[in-house]
């Protein structure tokens, strides 16, 4: 690990990374509980493979931005520690797989020699913040939303406020009413808005609030319809101050902000929130709007004609994978990456290939595709017959052709049935049979191997997720299958409806029937969701039922996509959310842990911080004594309220109102220097109070 601390010049970081290989150390030798370092791991951006022994590594990049040298960094750090291919995600970020665990604080140190960052990239962290690939060169943006999506990644980064929530928080910023980015199906979601005061255009934001897809998809609540852009910092730290105290944390299936806002109703969790804001760091944040530089725009060259080789492809590719941008005289370019992965020779060719033709900053997109930035008309010819070399001008971007997908039984836990194969049976299906419909950008089809939808499928208006069926004595691999799904636009979308379960093998019937019925029987220009919901789901029931029939299976149905074994469903643990730590001595000495971070952030004036960490010594210590009488309290408002009852005579409670009352001043106080050497002074002479208990027991 010395090579690390001359290597890396942000102390944090090497910081991190040294931690890191320690924790690893400490857990080959037993030292460190399996269940704690699994989530300490998951914060690192380090997750267990279905593949036993090796790890997925998530590289988290803020809205999808990744420059050449970047995404050339991912290749190399792919081919030396991983399989060599690199994976895009439905929240732009980058996967590589089959990674040993104790090589990764070496590629962690690595990638961030080119400002590539692991940190919270899973767990119960606030995950990869997205945003519309298009934001910045959006004709229909009214500004950029690029600037507050990097502040909100940046200031959450490291925050002690999530870093060990109930669950993981996702936030997204779309550039337009369009909603490209699927503001409501997200914790948080911000569209941008532009208001006349006093004669001068203020920026803000509609805010979508609660949220989320899953097994339980729920579709967001419209809380604000103007926040302005100098409150959006703070409004979202009171929400996650909320999140990480009243949140569920003993089942995780009911863990995340849509659930409390069930549970305590949502006029409730927000007066919470605004009862929160006064213990904010800060209660106005002033975006740096150039804190995202301009791409590197290509210089004007002289391009000699190039013939065109396809001239039918290339003007279908025009048609649905080019776009005039904001800016007079640049155009952006989408990629469609069929299951979004690239092997790593090819993204070398792909970089050479683009280099000096487009700006030096790509998108990875929400569907795993890739946009181009500030491409000249004049090379776009050029352009278009060198991706054409690496198959890379597949048209149909975004279209029914265009099938998300999450990697399902490939590499994951949670996999029941093999989503990306099925992706690649059902675009051929389409390329083959429906062509004419490679233009349509109104239908999506997403496919997620379980019902957890990371392949976006509740949002889809064709969407399966991987299940199971049985019949004559075996289980065969099957699909639910969801229609009706989609976004309205402004804040507004729709879950899909469950219609029918289906064996895998007949997914590509499913699709045939249902785009046959909707191209013969639709009036005129009609949206497929308008005529979804004029026959309504029965009439979709009844039209799929024969494929549901079990008795008429072949011997072929029994095994799943992409595989020559007879299916059987074997799922893992599940590694999105974190774990449950219910030792009593891990969390005490958590609480020593925690207690040093709030010292050393009071050492360097970070004092916001320092309450947070003290907060968070209460919460640990009170919860191990809690464990130690055989409670387990699922909120840390629940810990709290817990251990009042149960301590309210003891000795530790001596001389003191309530636990609650001690506990509770971070939301009543400002994060001033006096205030927190004050909650400091109380957290330690709580830890003195519990250490004499548990000797005195």
């Amino acid at each position: 690990m010395n090579s690390f601390r001359t290597e890396l010049e942000d102390p944090i970081v090497q910081k991190d990374i040294v931690d890191l290989e320690k924790k690893i150390r400490e857990f080959r030798d037993g030292k460190i509980h399996d269940e704690k370092f699994r989530s300490l791991r998951l914060a690192r951006g380090i997750y267990g493979q279905r593949q036993p022994g090796v790890q997925m590594i998530r590289i988290k990049l803020p809205f999808g931005k990744v420059s050449f040298k970047q995404f050339l960094r991912i290749a190399d750090i792919s081919d030396e520690y991983a399989s060599s291919n690199l994976h895009l995600t439905t929240r732009q970020d980058i996967q590589i797989h089959y990674v040993s665990l104790d090589r990764t604080p070496e590629l962690w140190a690595k990638l961030e020699q080119d400002d590539i960052t692991l940190r919270e990239a899973c767990g119960n962290t606030v995950r990869n913040v997205t945003a519309s690939p298009t934001s910045g060169i959006d004709p229909n943006e009214p500004f950029d939303v690029s600037p507050y999506a990097y502040a909100t990644f940046k200031y959450f980064l490291r925050n002690p406020i999530c870093q060990e929530m109930g669950r993981k928080f996702k936030i997204a910023f779309s550039s337009s009413d369009a909603d490209t980015a699927f503001t409501y199906i997200h914790d948080l979601g911000f569209i941008p808005k532009l208001i006349l005061k006093e004669g001068k255009e203020v920026r803000g934001f509609k805010v979508l609030f609660g949220g989320g897809l899953g097994a339980q998809p729920s579709i967001a609540h419209i809380v604000n319809e103007f926040l302005p852009e100098d409150e959006l910092i703070p409004y979202i730290e009171s929400t996650l101050r909320v999140f990480d105290r009243y949140g569920e944390r003993s089942n995780r299936n009911k863990a995340r902000m849509k659930f409390l806002v069930a549970k305590l109703g949502l006029d409730e969790v927000l007066r919470l929130i605004a009862e929160e804001r006064v213990a904010n760091r800060t209660k106005h944040f002033k975006i740096d709007r150039d804190t995202v530089d301009l791409p590197q725009i290509p210089d004007k060259i002289e391009l000699t004609d190039v013939p065109i080789s396809d001239q039918l492809l290339y003007q279908r590719w025009l048609d649905t994978n080019v776009f005039e941008q904001k800016q007079h005289g640049f155009y952006g370019v989408y990629i469609k990456v069929t299951t979004g992965d690239i092997p790593t020779s090819k993204a070398r060719k792909f970089i050479a290939a683009i280099n000096g033709l487009v700006a030096d900053e790509i998108r990875i997109t929400i569907n795993q595709g890739l946009l181009l930035k500030y491409v000249r008309k004049e090379a776009l010819p050029v352009l278009f017959e060198r991706l054409k070399e690496l198959e890379f001008v597949k048209p149909g971007f975004d279209s029914v052709s265009d099938i998300t997908t999450c990697p399902g039984t490939d590499t994951c836990n949670l996999g029941i049935s093999n989503s990306t194969e099925l992706a690649r049976v059902l675009e051929d299906l389409i390329s083959e049979e429906f062509d004419d419909l490679i233009e349509n950008q109104d239908i999506k089809i997403k496919i997620s191997g379980c019902m957890n939808s990371c392949g976006q499928h509740g949002l889809a208006h064709i969407g399966f997720h991987g299940s199971s069926l049985k019949a004559a004595g075996k289980v065969v691999p099957a699909a639910q299958v969801l229609l009706g799904g989609g976004t309205v636009g402004d804040g507004v979308g729709r879950a899909a409806d469950k219609v029918i379960k289906v064996p895998s093998k007949r997914t590509k019937d499913v699709v045939r029937v249902i785009l046959d019925n909707y191209s013969q029987n639709k009036n005129g220009d009609e949206l497929f969701n308008d005529f979804y919901d004029r026959f309504g789901k029965d009439h979709f029931y009844q039209l799929l039922k024969p494929l549901a029939d079990l008795s008429t299976l072949t011997p072929d149905e029994f095994v799943d996509w992409g595989h020559e074994e007879i299916f059987e469903t074997a799922i893992g643990v599940g590694e999105c959310a974190g774990v449950m730590i219910d030792l009593v001595s891990t969390l005490l000495l958590e609480a020593e842990e925690k207690l040093n971070w709030s010292i050393e952030s009071m050492d360097a004036k970070a004092y916001s911080d320092s309450i947070y960490h003290a907060y968070s010594v209460f919460i640990s210590s009170a919860k191990a004594l809690l464990l130690d009488k055989g409670i387990n309290s699922s909120t840390q408002v629940g810990i709290i309220r817990d251990f009042d009852e149960q301590y309210k005579d003891s000795q530790i409670l001596k001389g003191l109102e309530s636990f609650a009352d001690l506990v509770l001043q971070i939301n009543k106080n400002e994060p001033s220097a006096e205030f927190a050497r004050a909650y400091l002074g109380s957290t330690v002479d709580f830890i003195k109070r519990v250490k004499l208990a548990k000797e005195f027991n």
